[in-house]
């Protein structure tokens, strides 16, 4: 168990201001104040900048942090296999996800693995992808996934799956039939799309520019599921999604995926991620091993291998 100092100053770290770990502890600012500079006197170095906004922790403040958060994890591992969850009779999934993956994959990947260990519960984080990159740094997550660019830094990779850019539209839209479409292709329809800043939405815009075309969303929005569903009721309406993103609810509603004729629209992957050396509960291990097996059957299936591809 932590000491007052050190669960104090944990609060901080992770709250980044006396105030918003006063209400977590149920402790007086003042209190909390007083144990963190006795810390840091004991220590003989400075933990925390402080500013008007808040506390940010200084380089020797985040090496402590870490090494105290590996503690608890270390700890949480110990009471887990002397208490028997090893067996997975019972235990906690921590995960977390940026919006698309909450909307269909994750829920999904859940209720399948609780169907075989319905003792495991999960707590799902959903976030911009800087927020699920921190979560994963700090280890205030065990797993999770999201789209990216390039390789991330400071965790490790489980695996990584192609994850191209692909147009969502409804089965009967004029553009279904196509087997090429072109950026260009999408100026006559409604095109719905996610909020600026988003993986996918720089690499569509970057489309738009290379090809020298300019749309004008009908609907910009930040949450996926009101993407989804302008698909389904703005007639003519189109959408961009990872196919990871609509794994089983696309065929549900019979929508259809289709590629987009733009090499930069491929440049995505999909990376599922755990804190960098992190211990793994028997539990986490084995949803990490589902969903591996889950998501490259499914990869598969809509991109087969050249080896198994259809002539």
């Amino acid at each position: 168990m932590l000491n007052n100092e050190l669960r104090y100053f944990l609060a901080v770290a992770t709250t980044g201001s006396l105030s918003q770990a006063s209400q977590q502890l149920y402790v007086a600012s003042s209190a909390i104040s007083r144990q963190i500079h006795k810390l840091e006197s004991r220590m003989g170095v400075t933990l925390f900048q402080r500013h008007a906004r808040g506390m940010v922790l200084t380089d020797a403040g985040q090496i402590l942090a870490n090494h105290v958060r590996k503690s608890l994890r270390d700890m949480d591992n110990a009471v887990a296999e002397i208490q028997g969850l090893k067996a997975v009779r019972k235990a906690l999934v921590r995960l977390a996800c940026t919006d698309g993956m909450a909307f269909d994959l994750f829920p999904g990947l859940i209720a399948r693995f609780r169907r075989h260990y319905p003792s495991v519960s999960f707590d799902l984080q959903v976030g911009t992808a800087q927020a699920v990159a921190e979560w994963v740094r700090k280890g205030t997550c065990d797993a999770a996934c999201q789209f990216s660019l390039a390789p991330e830094r400071d965790v490790d990779i489980v695996t990584t799956w192609p994850a191209p850019v692909l147009l969502l539209l409804h089965p009967g839209h004029p553009l279904a039939q196509q087997d090429k479409i072109a950026i260009s292709d999408l100026q006559d329809y409604p095109v719905a799309l996610p909020e600026p800043g988003t993986t996918i939405r720089q690499l569509f815009d970057l489309s738009c520019r290379l090809a020298g075309t300019f749309l004008e969303p009908a609907l910009s929005c930040n949450n996926f599921a009101t993407l989804y569903g302008a698909t389904r009721q703005l007639p003519g309406a189109v959408t961009v999604c990872s196919h990871f993103s609509v794994l089983w609810r696309a065929k549900q509603d019979g929508m259809v995926l289709k590629p987009i004729d733009s090499p930069t629209l491929s440049q995505r992957t999909l990376q599922l991620q755990t804190p960098a050396s992190q211990n793994r509960s028997a539990a986490l291990n084995l949803f990490l091993e589902e969903t591996v097996a889950t998501l490259t059957q499914a990869h598969h299936s809509h991109f087969p291998p050249a080896s198994h591809a259809p002539k």
